[in-house]
């Protein structure tokens, strides 16, 4: 349940060092943190909120509805909030310019309620400058394709006021690298997916400024040649971060296990990639003209097949999967959806290490020994 408090004390360990603590908050500041080291180690855990850099929409909100209102944006934030999530980029994928910049337009006016304000860190835009091949095209419309467009690009910045932080597209289409290179000098990440790239094309992304690998090993062909092709070069460059639905259907343990060990904690950013679906009860839902099944195990999917038609995945689920499947440590886990994204996007104020005297912006979740969320978590929300 997202909570925003003034005065407050939890007991805890902290992520940062395992430590037990009492943490005390007033007037919105961490005003002490008390060592308690001749007690249990507790269940509870003390984090920084979790940053979610690609989220399409929450408990029935769609981002990507061919009408979004600010009120839908409020409402999904609101609802992202109880899932321990308190920053994110919301995500508009391919569509017409027009229905993109009235998306955009939504959370700009969205935006101007200061709880919202500040839960939204930037905009997120995947596609439309992506490949328009069945397999890496994914489920975005291909009808929407197309090349990069600058001017049309520069209207969706103007109407978002410079929030878009970040633009996911396929490097191998024309006009791709000079459009990168627009983007990076305006402070822009540029993440490559949704690609039938090259290992050449690749590089000359990486070369112009490209940093970050947008959901690695989905978006692909069903079948890929052994070597090489997209999803080996992007593993192998150690300048990009790799993000990664770690949620059991997009990827399997193994691989998710494999990925991690390649790129490292250092540049592993774990997503939820959620659409409207996340948070609902399972049955059976209309989403994009398709009857789609949500699962009772959160797998979205085409009703009667096994495809898969987006992700219900929380990132505190995430984290959670993460440490099952990769068998790392909890703080290593959780650095993968807070500190990770925080320095892909020189969020300096989102990292380092919890400390007296920052605002009390914070995240508590309850943890058991089988290595399992035993609770809700809670979200501490200040400033």
């Amino acid at each position: 349940m997202g909570l925003w408090r003034k005065e407050l004390k939890i007991v805890g360990r902290l992520v940062d060092s395992a430590e037990n603590v009492e943490l005390e908050i007033k007037n919105g500041q961490i005003y002490s943190i008390v060592p308690q080291p001749n007690i249990e180690p507790s269940r509870t855990w003390i984090s920084r909120p979790l940053i979610d850099i690609q989220i399409n929409g929450f408990g029935g909100y769609d981002l990507n509805a061919e009408s979004t209102t600010a009120d839908d944006v409020s409402q999904m934030v609101q609802s992202v909030h109880e899932t321990g999530t308190g920053y994110l980029y919301p995500t508009i994928i391919t569509g017409s310019s027009q229905r993109i910049a009235q998306a955009i337009a939504a959370i700009h006016q969205a935006s101007q309620d200061r709880s919202i304000e500040r839960a939204i860190l930037g905009i997120h835009i995947e596609g439309p400058y992506i490949s328009s091949i069945e397999g890496p095209r994914g489920a975005h419309p291909k009808r929407h394709v197309r090349p990069p467009n600058w001017d049309e690009f520069r209207r969706w910045q103007d109407i978002a006021h410079g929030k878009i932080k970040i633009c996911t597209l396929a490097p191998e289409v024309e006009g791709a690298l000079p459009f990168i290179e627009k983007l990076v000098a305006s402070d822009v990440i540029v993440g490559i997916g949704h690609t039938n790239a090259t290992t050449e094309q690749i590089q000359n992304a990486i070369s112009v400024g490209a940093k970050l690998s947008t959901h690695l090993g989905n978006a692909a062909h069903a079948l890929i040649r052994r070597h090489p092709n997209y999803i080996w070069d992007q593993l192998a460059d150690d300048s990009l971060f790799a993000s990664l639905i770690v949620d059991g259907h997009h990827l399997p343990s193994n691989v998710v296990k494999s990925m991690i060990r390649v790129k490292g904690l250092r540049k592993t950013i774990l997503i939820s990639d959620a659409v409207h679906l996340a948070g609902m009860k399972p049955g059976r839902y209309k989403f994009t003209n398709h009857e789609v099944e949500l699962t009772t195990d959160k797998c979205v999917k085409l009703y009667g097949t096994n495809y898969l038609a987006g992700s219900a995945l929380t990132l505190i689920k995430g984290i959670e999967n993460t440490v099952r499947f990769c068998q790392i440590e909890l703080p290593q886990a959780v650095s993968l959806a807070t500190q990770m994204p925080a320095e892909l996007l020189s969020l300096k104020d989102k990292m380092g290490k919890i400390k007296v005297g920052q605002a009390a912006n914070l995240l508590t979740f309850e943890w058991d020994e089988l290595s399992q969320l035993i609770s809700e978590p809670k979200l501490y929300l200040t400033n």
